[in-house]
């Protein structure tokens, strides 16, 4: 076995492996450890790397693989997490200064349910500071750099999660999404990222950013492999007050069930309005791919979109600004200034202003349901813009600069006010390599439909 090929396979390759005893867990998280210590500094994905737990991890789950233990495909497999998620006498840093050396004295309950698994935790990833940020490049610990490009944003604000599944670090990584978090680094750094719907995971144990638009999901290598991570994280949690109780399902087990005679609705407007010409040409290629594939596509109108971007940025503003006034009061010099100033917009929201984006937020959910009444899955562009130089702030839009955060998470925020499962599937690479993605929204609770469209897309394009 080619042990430099090893850090190519996706998880469930890696699974197997280490299931039929043809791969070790030490042997692997060594490999993983030395991957990470040869590749990190120039990505700068990883905050903390675990080597000592990591390998004691791997000691453990090597002796129940060799009894016949096998707790889950997730056995023995290296995965990192985006350090705003609590972990047990491990530094978690938030990607700030304010908390260099914080020592959570729990597990978030994610944690608690890899460990279960059977996974080797890694590493603790970088983060956009507090997770307010679309572009990643922002925190205490300096900027996490593209893999395809270094001189290029990975996207935030889980950008060092996603920097480290496209670069190999680890087979597997949390995110969270108050806005796009997990959809835009996946995007440009051309891995399958999902925020499950909300309620699906439980976020306890994990710093707030906005409590309710927050969402904590998987970034993988891999549609399977993302629904096996799903398999894993999802569940009620009596901890979280926004946990669902829902039964228990495989994610994996609709996969290939196929498109044919399915229908794909695609927003008449917004989505597709100042879009960059060479995302505009892949969504055109994907929607092709999808009628060859079986699919109809339906043109629907979703009304009143711009309201309810405007409205999740009310929520946005409003909730960060609540989560973080404690520390913006007492730690005034300890903050990235781009981030606290941000987040100090906050204070001006008004009450009814807040009141009426929660208005706001009840129409689009009725509206969107009744959009479902109608097709299976929307099918939409996942950012407008190709990723920036690090730290570049304007962008020409329609012949205007904007700035870059309120354009990256145009596409985005909708699904995080209304809560929906949205995630960001690659469909290829620009003219100059930098990866491109796509997103599927569904109903509340119906990620394994969405997961079932990626897969045939991906087998379609990926595994011909």
């Amino acid at each position: 076995m080619e042990y430099g090929e090893i850090l190519n396979w996706d998880l469930i390759a890696v699974s197997k492996a280490l299931q039929s005893r043809q791969l070790s867990p030490k042997e692997l998280t060594k490999l993983m450890l030395e991957r990470i210590e040869a590749i990190n500094p120039e990505l700068n994905a990883f905050i903390t790397v675990l080597h000592e737990e990591a390998m004691a991890s791997a000691a453990k789950a090597e002796e129940e693989i060799m009894q016949g233990t096998i707790k889950s495909p997730l056995h023995g497999i290296p995965i990192g997490l985006k350090d705003l998620i609590y972990t047990k006498g491990i530094r978690t840093t938030m990607g700030s200064k304010i908390y260099e050396d914080f020592l959570p004295d729990y597990d978030a309950s994610v944690v608690t349910k890899l460990k279960a698994a059977g996974a080797i935790i890694v590493g603790k990833l970088n983060t956009h500071e507090f997770a307010y940020g679309t572009t990643g490049d922002t925190s205490y610990f300096g900027p996490v750099r593209n893999p395809h490009d270094t001189a290029k944003i990975t996207g935030g604000s889980s950008s060092g999660s996603g920097a480290a599944v496209a670069a190999h670090l680890c087979y597997a990584a949390l995110g969270t999404d108050t806005g796009g978090s997990i959809r835009i680094p996946a995007s440009f750094c051309g891995v399958v990222g999902m925020k499950p719907t909300f309620g699906r995971v439980s976020k306890w144990g994990v710093y707030p950013l906005c409590p309710t638009l927050d969402h904590v999901g998987p970034m993988t290598k891999t549609v399977r492999d993302n629904a096996m991570m799903l398999n894993a994280l999802a569940g009620y949690d009596p901890q979280d007050p926004f946990s669902a109780a829902k039964e228990p399902e495989d994610f994996t087990e609709k996969l290939e069930e196929g498109v044919q005679g399915c229908v794909i609705g695609i927003p008449s407007s917004f989505f597709f309005e100042q879009l960059d010409s060479e995302i505009k040409v892949k969504m055109e290629q994907v929607i092709s791919i999808y009628k060859d594939l079986g699919a109809s596509i339906r043109f629907i109108e979703i009304e009143n979109l711009e309201e309810l971007s405007e409205a999740h940025g009310t929520v946005l503003r409003s909730e960060a600004y609540a989560t973080h006034k404690l520390d913006l009061d007492n730690k005034t010099g300890l903050w990235e200034d781009e981030v606290k100033d941000r987040l100090q917009t906050g204070e001006d929201v008004r009450a009814f202003e807040y009141l009426e984006a929660q208005e706001i937020r009840k129409r689009a959910i009725q509206s969107f349901n009744k959009v479902f009444e109608q097709v299976d899955v929307l099918l939409t562009p996942n950012t407008p813009i190709m990723p920036l130089n690090l730290y570049e702030r304007e962008v020409v839009v329609n012949h205007k600069k904007e700035h870059i955060f309120s354009v990256l998470n145009k596409f985005t925020g909708p699904s995080n006010l209304t809560g929906l499962p949205c995630m960001s599937v690659p469909c290829g690479l620009s003219n100059a390599g930098l990866p491109i993605g796509f997103q599927l929204t569904g109903r509340a609770f119906d990620e394994s439909r969405l997961y079932r469209f990626a897969y045939s897309f991906e087998q379609a394009v990926f595994n011909k």
